[in-house]
């Protein structure tokens, strides 16, 4: 039976690579279908039913206190997995769902980013962290960049595949196209926009994520922003200055408007212009 379960999670395996699923997400998906089977390790996938589903959730998932976002990753390998592999539909809806938490976007102010970023003595990672700001790229897609991917003549870099499989193009200023020129010609990188320490190897993440708060560290002492609020920033700071919500969408790759539109909930641009019923006190 195991060797029969080990088959089922490399053919789901398989579908989710040739469906270019992320890789994160292929492996926290076929992760999932694993624990599944180690739950239920007596049973045979075929023989799981609505009712076992609802009790893994219970006495697995929710008691031993996992993330509501965990919970839903793995609700939706499960209904993934029995829907393509093994051709039938579970009736998912019977098993509690959290309801995603709305955490407000934290926005480091445009000065402090400016600051940090000037400030940047290594010219490779001051080139990585302001092209994340500038085109408000998430982490993987800063490492993913490759030299085909920017046209130095149109001025525009592609995202291929971004989250969702969506490809992008994204506007380069004057400046940052320079800033980029500048940075090739003195680091001559063979395949990747931005390389790790050997030629044509992609930059580590978790480098990437240390030198942003070591720089920012320099900045803000004790601060709790991550790497990704610089994508953050730059779309609220976009909204600031007047930028349509529609670019923004675009520039941003959110497939839904409703994603966007958390950022006119931190932008203070038009929260400042409101009038305060307790400016006509006498205080």
């Amino acid at each position: 039976m195991r060797r029969e379960k080990d088959e089922k999670v490399c053919q789901f395996k398989d579908w989710l690579t040739s469906r270019r699923y992320s890789a994160n997400t292929v492996k926290t998906y076929t992760e999932a279908i694993y624990t599944l089977f180690k739950f239920f390790t007596d049973k045979d996938p075929s023989e799981i039913t609505n009712s076992d589903l609802i009790r893994f959730n219970n006495q697995y998932i929710i008691k031993r206190g996992f993330s509501a976002s965990y919970q839903n990753q793995v609700v939706n390998a499960i209904k993934l997995f029995y829907i393509k592999v093994e051709n039938r539909h579970l009736d998912i809806d019977n098993i509690e769902r959290p309801r995603r938490a709305r955490n407000l976007p934290k926005v480091i102010a445009k000065e402090v980013v400016e600051k940090m970023l000037t400030g940047i003595p290594n010219f490779k990672h001051r080139t990585a962290l302001a092209l994340i700001y500038s085109c408000g790229l998430r982490r993987s897609e800063l490492i993913n960049l490759q030299l085909r991917h920017l046209d130095s003549k149109r001025k525009t870099l592609t995202i291929i595949n971004g989250k969702g499989q969506k490809d992008r193009v994204l506007p380069l200023s004057d400046k940052i196209m320079d800033m980029i020129i500048r940075y090739y010609k003195m680091y001559r990188p063979a395949n990747y926009l931005i390389e790790g320490q050997f030629k044509g190897e992609k930059y580590s993440e978790t480098s990437l994520e240390n030198i942003f708060h070591k720089y920012l560290g320099k900045v803000l002492k004790n601060h709790n922003f991550t790497l990704h609020c610089l994508r953050h920033s730059y779309a609220t700071h976009l909204l600031e200055s007047g930028v349509n919500l529609r670019y923004i969408q675009e520039l941003l790759g959110h497939k839904s408007s409703k994603t966007t539109e958390i950022y006119t909930w931190v932008s203070m641009s038009g929260l400042q212009k409101i009038k305060n019923p307790a400016d006509d006190f006498d205080l």
